[in-house]
């Protein structure tokens, strides 16, 4: 099997407790997520299996939204509810218009801070390990650059804040919530997150573990799997001749005389590879001057 299946994380799973649970139930081995989901947290989680784990990396690549709720006037050292309280403030009243000024400080590109209880690696360790093995003073967290474009204010409830949030790749939606908090003065940090969408996926098109079972166990899967270049929509494609099939798939580079260029431009850098009607992978344009030629990058074949 070499599909895409877009799972419906629970709370208190994490993402290698989920990929170890579609191993079970599919019986295979070669099984893989695409992008973290902290254990607290629910939602769209796409699981890649067989060759599909091949393009997990450009489905961790696309935009993610959530819903998350922020809780005011408690700071906590993960960002989130599952951390130890490190600042408590008990009186302060906060208008409207407060929230909204603070909420627009993380619109648009900025620059994010990561917490220190994360997966990123500081000289090829998890930051996370650091700092519960007491290092945390030894780790010197560095700013990434990362793209909030989308962020709406929800529902205003005493100290409790839900939101939208649709952001690029890399962003920490705790982050969102302790930035918050510190412009404001009294602290935060996110007591809920769920994950709407993946790039493609949804929640609308997503199943549970359960029901993937289920549906094993029936026959009746084949609807709620993907193929591979369902995620893949954003590169245009070409079709390739069959006499330059075996050549493409050595790893061969194909003059543009043996595939179709149509619609294709100098902006483009990766295409979907088709011949015959059947996806063969993903294909890396070479141009020198006006020339155009194809190499093999990711094969499928």
């Amino acid at each position: 099997m070499n599909k895409i299946i877009n799972i419906l994380k629970p709370t208190g799973m994490t993402s290698h407790d989920v990929v170890s649970r579609v191993r079970r139930i599919l019986n295979t081995k070669k099984v893989g997520h695409t992008g973290t989901l902290d254990p607290d947290a629910s939602g769209v989680l796409p699981i890649c299996i067989g060759k599909a784990t091949k393009v997990s990396e450009l489905i961790l690549n696309k935009d993610k939204s959530y819903i998350c709720e922020l809780t005011l006037g408690m700071t906590t050292d993960t960002y989130d509810s599952s951390g130890s309280i490190v600042k408590r403030t008990e009186n302060f009243k906060l208008s409207k218009y407060d929230i909204e000024k603070a909420f627009e400080t993380q619109r648009g590109e900025i620059e994010q801070f990561p917490p220190i209880y994360s997966a990123l690696k500081v000289n090829g360790k998890k930051m996370y390990d650091l700092a519960r093995s007491g290092k945390a003073d030894d780790i010197v967290i560095k700013s990434r650059k990362v793209n909030i474009k989308e962020l709406n204010i929800l529902s205003i409830n005493d100290r409790k804040i839900m939101f939208y949030v649709k952001c690029s790749k890399g962003t920490y939606v705790r982050s969102i919530c302790h930035d918050i908090g510190e412009f404001l003065g009294c602290g935060g940090h996110m007591s809920f997150l769920l994950r709407t969408s993946s790039g493609r996926f949804n929640l609308e098109n997503s199943i549970t573990l359960e029901e993937l079972e289920e549906f094993n166990t029936s026959g009746t899967l084949d609807k709620h799997l993907y193929d591979i270049d369902y995620v893949l929509n954003n590169f245009k494609s070409v079709t390739l001749k069959s006499s330059a099939l075996k050549y493409y798939s050595n790893g061969g580079i194909i003059d543009s005389k043996r595939f179709s260029t149509d619609g294709i431009n100098e902006n483009d850098e990766f295409v979907r590879v088709y011949s015959d009607g059947n996806f063969l992978g993903v294909g890396k344009l070479i141009k020198d001057n006006k020339i155009i030629s194809l190499k093999s990058d990711k094969i499928f074949i």
